[in-house]
């Protein structure tokens, strides 16, 4: 186990680019070869996996779902048996590509509140994110569903916006209710795809939101989205150079 893990969500409004953000992000971490990261998509859409690379299989929700099966059976044992269950069942839900896990919460199929078996989820999935010396979470659009179905503690929550209103007023409120809700030791807010300089000074940042800086619209990033292509392997370019800065800061 590892004295502290790093445990980076990355949040803000759909269509902002998080997962192409929260891509280039393990991208950064993992060029130190000797540090493990593990990458988790929070989003049902499931969007991070082609961007890492990877293949993603069966996810967080599939476990819950055969869990919940078995608790409405009757045939899902104590908490120690379920635990037990569940440690196999996640370890096997990663996929694992040299230095870098990967795991996919997924969607859930059933309505209604299990509580019990979601506390238990978390418990694994915190105990499991401690193997790890980093954790990358591609969250949905706020902060409130990585709390409820993800983790209950992140140390670093990266806000992204781009350079729309409507996007810093969400990045806002996201800002307002993860103050109250996950515990977090640094915040900050990542403007993402700005066209220049120009375009900067136009941007009006609410002063609640401290910013980290700013990744320009970058042609490669946005041909390697449209290919579908993996974002650990391209070259390094300005959103990458931009990126780096940012994370220096947070």
């Amino acid at each position: 186990m590892l004295d502290r893990t790093c445990i980076i969500a990355v949040c803000g409004k759909g269509g902002v680019g998080k997962t192409s953000l929260s891509a280039m992000i393990v991208r950064e971490l993992l060029r130190d070869s000797d540090k493990k990261v593990l990458a988790i998509d929070a989003d049902p859409a499931v969007g991070l996996a082609p961007a890492l690379g990877v293949f993603a299989g069966k996810t967080v929700d599939d476990v819950r779902n055969d869990l919940i099966r078995k608790v409405e059976s009757g045939h899902a044992g104590d908490k120690a048996e379920m635990l037990a269950m569940l440690d196999y069942e996640m370890f096997s839900a990663l996929e694992e590509k040299q230095n870098l896990a990967f795991l996919a919460i997924g969607r859930p199929e059933k309505d209604g509140c299990y509580c019990q078996v979601n506390h238990i989820l978390k418990e694994v999935i915190g105990s499991m994110a401690e193997n790890f010396d980093y954790v990358v979470i591609d969250g949905e659009a706020g902060i409130e569903q990585v709390n409820r179905r993800v983790m209950e503690k992140v140390t670093h929550l990266v806000l992204v916006s781009d350079a729309s209103a409507r996007g810093l007023n969400v990045a806002r409120t996201i800002k307002k209710v993860s103050d109250n809700a996950v515990a977090h030791a640094h915040a900050g807010l990542v403007l993402n795809r700005v066209r220049g300089e120009a375009e900067l000074a136009n941007i009006r940042v609410p002063e609640e939101l401290p910013l980290l800086g700013w990744v320009p619209d970058d042609d490669v990033i946005r041909m390697a989205d449209i290919a579908g292509a993996s974002l650990l392997d391209i070259a390094d370019c300005p959103a990458n150079e931009a990126l780096r800065a940012c994370l220096k800061k947070l």
